[in-house]
Order: C-alpha cells, then structure tokens, then sequence
C-alpha cells in the first residue's frame, strides 16, 4: 500500500482563481504534490490538501 505525506495549504479570501491555480501548479510541477481536497469556508478562505506518495529507498548492499 502506498505511503502519501500530506500538506493543507491555505489562501486568503482575496486571492484570485489565477493566483491559487498557478500556486498549485507551481507545486504539482516542481514538489510533485498533487491536490486531493479544495475546501472554501466561510469567510471566503480557501484550503487545499495536497498530497505526494514518499518513496523509501532500500538498500541493496
């Protein structure tokens, strides 16, 4: 079973869709995360989890 490592990132109420895509963009590109839950709360204050899978190197020596 795969091993994931996870990340809330958060934006303020007055970040633009284009601000927060290219963000997550950023992230998935250069980190490689990718997004598993957007959430908007009151307030307008948006959250994204993002998760990437943590890969364990075994040694063969």
């Amino acid at each position: 079973m795969p091993e994931y490592e996870y990340r809330t990132v958060t934006f303020r109420r007055d970040a633009s869709r284009g601000e927060i895509r290219q963000a997550l963009t950023d992230e998935a590109e250069y980190g490689h995360w990718e997004l598993t839950k957007m959430s908007l709360y009151w307030g307008g204050v948006r959250r994204a989890e993002i998760r990437r899978r943590v890969i364990r190197v075994t040694r063969t020596a």
